[in-house]
């Protein structure tokens, strides 16, 4: 992730952003978060889990995760149902939705390896998360198209937090009236997408031939309970 970059709408470069975010320096102990800074850009990254265990993890992850199968891994799009390239299962509390795309997610109960994750990030973060989108690409040419987390069942400013293990992958930001570039989200990483990313960036997990290991990534989000999704203003959508 040192070599991120985000390009900005022309004219706003002045601050010394300009084409490349600023990046926090290591300290003296354990490296601080990275921060990810541009005109409505707000995010934190930084490596979770060392290799030995994010290696670890990552064989639970393959062993224990169960994805959907059949309508759930289809996607409405402008009209049209389509099927991913990726595999993708939801886990968290009970009592839980989740939709985009057309297709409504309810979530299967958590597993120990996914506790485990989801207790190393708000330990590590100070937020708290009860549900979690898994998304496994078998290798490069897996791959997600450009859009935004914005749906309305998400409590409003919350962030969402993005582990990833495997195959390190590309990651492209773009904000919505210009052209982006993106970097590297590595092995064990956690990338902390925070308010008001979602509202005005796209990002995208673009394919790449050249990546023939798999990945598995896991973003934790804050649902808001069924009984009040109703009292939140629809979003503009994601195009997932």
């Amino acid at each position: 992730m040192d070599a991120f970059v985000v390009k900005l709408p022309r004219g706003k470069a002045g601050d010394g952003e300009g084409k490349r975010p600023r990046l926090e320096e290591h300290g003296p102990e354990r490296p601080p978060p990275r921060e990810i800074r541009a005109d409505g850009l707000n995010c934190d990254y930084r490596i979770l889990f060392g290799k030995a265990e994010a290696d670890e993890i990552f064989q639970e992850l393959e062993k224990e995760v169960e994805y959907f199968e059949d309508d759930l891994t289809k996607l409405h799009v402008f009209g049209t149902w389509h099927k991913i390239p990726r595999k993708k299962v939801t886990y968290g509390d009970p009592g839980l939705s989740y939709t985009y795309s057309g297709v409504t997610f309810h979530p299967k109960p958590w597993i120990p390896v996914l506790t485990r994750i989801r207790e190393r990030v708000t330990s590590e973060t100070g937020h708290t998360f009860n549900f979690v989108l898994i998304n496994r690409y078998k290798d490069g040419l897996d791959h997600i198209g450009e859009h935004r987390d914005d749906e309305k069942e998400l409590v409003p400013h919350s962030p969402i937090a993005s582990v990833s293990f495997g195959a390190c992958r590309d990651f492209v930001f773009r904000r919505w009236d210009r052209r982006g570039k993106g970097g590297m989200l590595a092995h064990g990483s956690l990338l902390l997408m925070k308010h008001p990313t979602n509202l005005y960036w796209y990002h995208s997990l673009p394919p790449r031939r050249k990546v023939l290991a798999p990945r598995v990534n896991l973003t934790f989000r804050q649902i808001l309970p069924s009984a009040k999704q109703g009292d939140v203003q629809p979003s503009s959508g994601s195009e997932k």
